[in-house]
């Protein structure tokens, strides 16, 4: 249980006032606070507030009932991880493509969690819930590249704090299909598109399951979750060019946000199965190997390479570069042959 009493001058709601005033410690976000308002766990005077909204007077005593915490029902694996950073609140993983971060049906093992689990002796941090304890953030189960995880409740809430306002740094490293250019006429009539300063291209959308399909996303305008991604091309492959490395960074982060972004502006990643379908690079513009390594290549072409956020414990800015794995590496090696 934590106990709150509101200090002078409070903002008119219980959710703000009770985020500025409850202990530090306690490792209590706004949006965590929120959930055990509707859940009914915060009381005054003994009785349950179950809104948001109530107004609140300073001097009032708040107790807050945290539900008991749970043991985790997955198994420590002896997993090899590749790690950049670890300190006593979180580690930073550099996940190799093929590894599903957490259990799932149909991957109940070999996930980024079982090894995690292994690593810390059993000690995670519990907010993410059973099935995904530590884990702030995902990335595809064939995407590598950076992830952080979170040791402590406290380290948990304040990363999930900055992904929640997209104040942590994340960028992507993508070979796709075509070049995106502002003087490419057919992007200008691609709904949703727009360049900015240095041929920034910028996609902006909602994002939500496809009606018919629960494995893809679909781009939505006017509903779904809002989406922004921006990219720019890095190297461009062919003559006349046919492909190109793009660098991406994300406003937002939703699921496949990339990959159905990209797939909508008509420059779908290499080798991506749900989005990329099996389209083919012209060998009259890459050569023969470099088409036919662009269509055997066994994943979408997308590594997490930058990764920036503010430690949540010291507040020490902290950033981190994984480098590009060797099957994207060979690709880009192939495509420039």
């Amino acid at each position: 249980m934590v106990e709150v009493v509101i200090g002078a001058d409070p903002p008119p709601r219980l959710d703000k006032a009770l985020s500025r005033d409850v202990p530090e410690k306690a490792g209590l976000s706004r949006s965590r606070l929120a959930r055990l308002i509707a859940e009914g766990r915060v009381r005054r005077n003994g009785e349950p507030v179950t809104s948001q909204k109530t107004r609140v007077r300073a001097g009032e005593h708040y107790r807050i009932h945290l539900p008991p915490s749970t043991e985790s029902h997955i198994t420590p694996e002896a997993i090899s991880l590749d790690v950049l950073h670890e300190d006593d609140d979180l580690i930073v993983i550099n996940k190799p493509a093929g590894m599903v971060v957490h259990p799932a049906p149909g991957s109940p093992s070999g996930t980024l969690v079982n090894a995690l689990l292994h690593h810390f002796g059993g000690r995670l941090s519990g907010v993410g819930g059973k099935a995904r304890p530590g884990i702030v953030h995902r990335i595809d189960k064939d995407t590598s590249g950076l992830l952080v995880a979170a040791k402590t409740d406290i380290a948990h809430q304040g990363l999930a704090d900055q992904f929640a306002r997209h104040t942590a740094e994340r960028r992507y490293l993508a070979v796709v299909h075509g070049v995106p250019d502002a003087a490419d006429p057919r992007l200008r009539g691609v709904k949703g598109v727009r360049f900015e300063p240095g041929n920034v291209l910028t996609i902006t959308s909602g994002l939500a399951r496809h009606k018919t399909d629960r494995q893809r996303q679909a781009v939505l305008f006017g509903s779904g979750r809002h989406a922004v991604t921006r990219a720019r091309v890095v190297r461009r492959f062919g003559t006349p060019p046919a492909a190109a490395l793009l660098e991406c960074w994300l406003e937002t982060g939703r699921t496949h946000q990339i990959r159905v972004h990209l797939a909508h502006v008509g420059h779908g990643l290499i080798g991506d199965p749900v989005y990329g379908g099996r389209r083919r690079l012209p060998e009259r513009a890459v050569g023969r190997k470099a088409a036919g390594a662009a269509l055997a290549f066994p994943r979408q072409a997308l590594h997490a390479a930058v990764l920036g956020f503010a430690h949540p414990v010291s507040g020490k800015a902290l950033r981190f570069e994984a480098p590009m794995p060797a099957d994207m590496a060979g690709l880009i090696e192939a495509l420039e042959g």
